[in-house]
């Protein structure tokens, strides 16, 4: 299956994710297999991406905007020589869409070089900013992720493991991350374990990535999950772990499971794709009103609509065919063509839908306005009635820790207070929301092991008074 489609991740009614990571240690064609570790992450983060590598002695860098597939080509990836590497994928969600924000973040500190690869959201970033800025820290950049190396700086004497350890312990929020040194890989992720990230092995040599999916297109063998408050250092000697926090209640993001992540990969000891499955199970058990046939908007409802259908044994169709050929960019349709931005990314099959009775299944719905959208789009088709289930409850607070929906303000549920309202809204003859409850259900794990705070409000870790994605830059 293929990841989200571009065109959906660059849609602004949709939610979008910061970052994905990779790393790999004992390989003579390190960059290379980054790159195709990055190309499976793409998913994960379409503004840029980057690549450090090192062969013990120098080290080489290369980033830019866009896709990998753009950023990088064979030239660029033969002058990254080298064993070890490290890549990443970037979505911003704190910090402009800049080339001076791409990661990984590459500094040169005493005869040692450090690159930096993030995924997540710092809470406290920019009080620690102002505070490193007033013992005389000079910022190259306007990530929360370049925090993590000012902090470390005057402790690296002390050796990397301690200066790691002592940085991280002063950071609150989300992270999972890979460093780089000239000869050594880190990998790191907080206490609460809010981002995935896992261990796996290539041909003798090591791997780390945000999502397993990496693993597969590269051929290397999953290990296990890095463990939340774990940090791994990986050079000659092996791969070592060590643990300087205290545990802590786990908050993996559930919205990983429901969105983010690749069908085909592992995430919190679970599969992705059959999750999603049973999401739609869930729905089915909750809401079944007299429908003639369930079909996703494609595609990330299309797990959870298999699994609906399954569960009610109403038919499945994929009454929408998705383009996957659409880009960052195409030329913009006159003001006669208004609806060509709804119709080239999606367009329904009108003999199937004409006069029916339809069930749309749905991951999300967040603004609300790309749903309005396909649904006027299958209202001006003749379908009969339309109804929505989506798999997830109603979003109805901002996320402090690596989502693009920073502003109650934006979120369709926070300003429609019932269901009926957001039907409305959308031109739906009905619609629900699955359950909390059913929700975690659907995962198989114990409620306590997830953050819901989009869903109820209860933040694991305060965040700031105001989130604001552009808090570091210069007002």
């Amino acid at each position: 299956m293929l990841p989200i489609a571009e065109d959906e991740q660059n849609d602004p009614g949709r939610p979008r994710e910061e970052c994905g990571v990779f790393a790999i240690y004992g390989n003579e064609d390190a960059a290379r297999v980054t790159y195709f570790g990055l190309f499976a992450l793409q998913h994960r983060g379409q503004e840029s991406a980057g690549i450090v590598a090192s062969d013990g002695c120098s080290v080489s860098e290369h980033k830019g905007m866009g896709l990998a597939s753009g950023v990088f080509n064979e030239d660029i990836l033969q002058k990254l020589e080298g064993s070890l590497a490290i890549g990443h994928v970037r979505y911003s969600t704190t910090g402009s869409s800049t080339l001076s924000n791409a990661q990984p973040f590459l500094v040169h500190v005493g005869e040692e070089y450090y690159a930096l690869g993030h995924n997540g959201n710092i809470v406290n970033a920019q009080s620690l900013r102002t505070e490193l800025e007033g013992r005389g820290s000079i910022f190259q950049s306007t990530m929360d992720s370049e925090v993590i190396i000012h902090l470390m700086a005057p402790h690296l004497q002390r050796g990397l493991e301690k200066a790691l350890s002592i940085a991280l312990q002063q950071v609150e929020g989300a992270y999972s991350l890979v460093m780089l040194t000239r000869n050594k890989i880190i990998a790191a992720r907080d206490p609460r374990g809010f981002r995935p990230l896992a261990l796996g092995k290539l041909n003798g040599g090591w791997v780390v990535a945000s999502e397993t999916c990496a693993f597969d297109l590269v051929g290397a063998e999953y290990i296990r999950d890095v463990e939340p408050g774990e940090i791994l250092m990986i050079d000659d000697a092996g791969c070592r772990s060590i643990k300087p926090f205290p545990v802590m209640k786990r908050c993996h993001c559930i919205f990983e499971l429901i969105y983010f992540a690749r069908p085909d990969s592992q995430i919190f000891g679970r599969n992705v794709y059959l999750c999603r499955k049973q999401l739609g199970h869930e729905l089915a058990r909750e809401y079944r009103p007299d429908v003639d046939l369930v079909m996703p908007f494609p595609d990330s409802g299309n797990y959870a609509a298999i699994g609906y259908a399954e569960e009610s044994g109403i038919p499945f169709e994929m009454g929408m065919i998705r383009n996957h050929y659409v880009g960052r960019t195409f030329i913009q349709p006159t003001q006669p063509m208004r609806d060509f931005g709804v119709r080239v990314k999606l367009n329904p099959v009108r003999p199937l839908l004409a006069g029916r009775k339809v069930m749309i299944v749905e991951d999300s719905v967040i603004r609300g306005t790309t749903s309005r959208n396909r649904v006027k789009n299958l209202r001006e088709i003749g379908v009969k009635e339309l109804h929505m289930v989506i798999s997830c409850p109603p979003t109805l607070f901002p996320c402090a820790y690596g989502i693009d929906f920073s502003s109650k303000g934006e979120l369709i549920a926070a300003k429609k207070e019932t269901e009926q309202a957001i039907a409305e809204f959308i031109s739906l003859d009905s619609l629900h929301y699955l359950t909390v409850e059913g929700m975690v259900r659907a995962t198989g794990l114990p409620k306590e092991n997830f953050c819901l705070a989009c869903y109820t409000g209860d933040y694991p870790i305060a965040p700031p008074e105001k989130i604001d994605k552009f808090c570091m830059e210069l007002k």
